[in-house]
């Protein structure tokens, strides 16, 4: 670790609730040691002048599958690090890689080497723990899931998957299956965050779960229910229940294609900033150009077409994934759903950062946190990005070498 001072300078600091204007970051090895408007005199230190840029904290991405042509489930521990490298050049200084439905065996797998790309993970936004999509999910909401590998939730699976590692951070699942109450007090029982994914829950039954672990809703409207009827009734689907409860934090996927521009800001009035995470949901084809690519796993996964900044199946039927940045998802909320840059960047900093469990040292930029830290210009164009302390991406590769 590289305990000489850096001090980045001449920013506009964004803090949750306001801007510091020519704020200068006093930075000591992986921790912040002070943020201030106006300079730091201290001799020493190497310094970054901001040039009147945006310093914001880190991006925190809570749902991430792949990026730069790979993905978390293909097998390899360079996959890993090469999405978290990719990601790291735009902005996302913390992600939690997600694994895609699969047989156990895979999903074994892909956590023995989570646990080894974990420590070597040193050129690329830091690992938050494995979050598993799947694979108990409702049939009719499975997306771009592989149905092969679809059950009810089975207490000698997901018991000795959990009794095997501690890597898992996060589990999203359908509440309303055989065994999903009692799978998500398991969750809680351990500590791993339960969300409500893939699922034809109405209000009723997310209630309950809500009451049993499930606190967040994953990737709201993509992969869940709306108003529905049963016997000539309706009934509030799964998104009406995220915004009746208002204690669930949900994530969106903001690229401005899976949910345009009035949906994401009906998610914005309804919720507010404080109950929104921003999340890319990226797959393999995340900062390449268009055209051909996979969805899961490199040999067995889906193929799909990128176009029209999404992935599609094949026949164009429904979308395939996401290929956004996280510097898009600020970008989209700022321009199409015309929220604040202070809100845009809470929603993919401090909420997720509180999601997770780690608000105490990530997301935001205070004296004693981690100096995970992103300079980007007006249009939210990556500048530098630091994940403790260490520049890990920088626009000007001459800049700060070495450091």
């Amino acid at each position: 670790m590289n305990n000489q001072y850096l001090k980045i300078y001449n920013g506009q600091i964004i803090t949750p609730y306001r801007i510091i204007s020519q704020g200068s970051i006093l930075i000591k090895g992986d921790t912040i040691k002070e943020v201030k408007e106006g300079d730091i005199e201290i001799s020493d230190a190497v310094e970054i002048d901001a040039g009147g840029k945006y310093i914001a904290p880190g991006f925190i991405d809570l749902h991430v599958h792949g990026g730069g042509g790979h993905d978390f489930m293909d097998g390899s521990e360079a996959a890993f690090l090469k999405v978290a490298e990719t990601h790291s050049q735009y902005g996302t200084t913390a992600m939690t890689p997600t694994t895609l439905t699969s047989e156990k065996e895979g999903l074994v797998e892909t956590l023995k080497l989570y646990e080894s790309a974990n420590q070597n993970n040193k050129n690329g936004a830091q690992f938050l723990g494995m979050h598993l999509e799947g694979p108990y999910f409702a049939m009719n909401q499975r997306g771009a899931q592989d149905p092969r590998y679809i059950r009810d939730p089975d207490p000698l699976e997901y018991e000795d998957i959990l009794l095997r590692t501690n890597c898992i951070s996060r589990w999203s699942a359908a509440p309303e299956l055989k065994g999903g109450l009692v799978f998500g007090q398991y969750l809680r029982s351990k500590g791993v965050l339960a969300a409500l994914a893939h699922t034809d829950a109405v209000y009723e039954e997310v209630l309950e779960a809500f009451e049993n672990g499930y606190t967040l809703a994953t990737h709201l409207y993509s992969g869940m229910s709306g108003v529905t009827r049963r016997n000539a009734f309706r009934y509030a689907g799964a998104i009406e229940s995220a915004f009746i409860i208002d204690e669930m934090d949900v994530e969106i996927i903001a690229d401005g294609v899976h949910l345009p521009a009035p949906l994401l800001k009906l998610v914005y009035k309804i919720k507010g900033a404080d109950k929104i995470a921003l999340i890319t949901d990226a797959m393999r084809a995340a900062g390449m150009p268009p055209g051909e690519s996979v969805l899961g796993n490199i040999h067995t996964g889906l193929k799909v077409i990128v176009e029209d900044g999404v992935a599609k199946l094949p026949d164009r039927s429904s979308f395939a994934g996401s290929v956004a940045t996280a510097d898009k998802l600020v970008r989209t909320m700022i321009k199409l759903a015309d929220v604040p840059l202070i809100d845009a960047v809470r929603m993919i900093t401090s909420t997720p950062a509180r999601i997770m469990g780690v608000g105490g040292k990530k997301g935001s930029l205070l004296a004693g946190k981690d100096a995970d830290i992103v300079i980007f210009d007006q249009d939210i164009n990556i500048e530098m990005t630091l994940v403790k302390g260490r520049v890990i991406y920088n626009r000007q590769p001459g800049k700060l070498a070495g450091w």
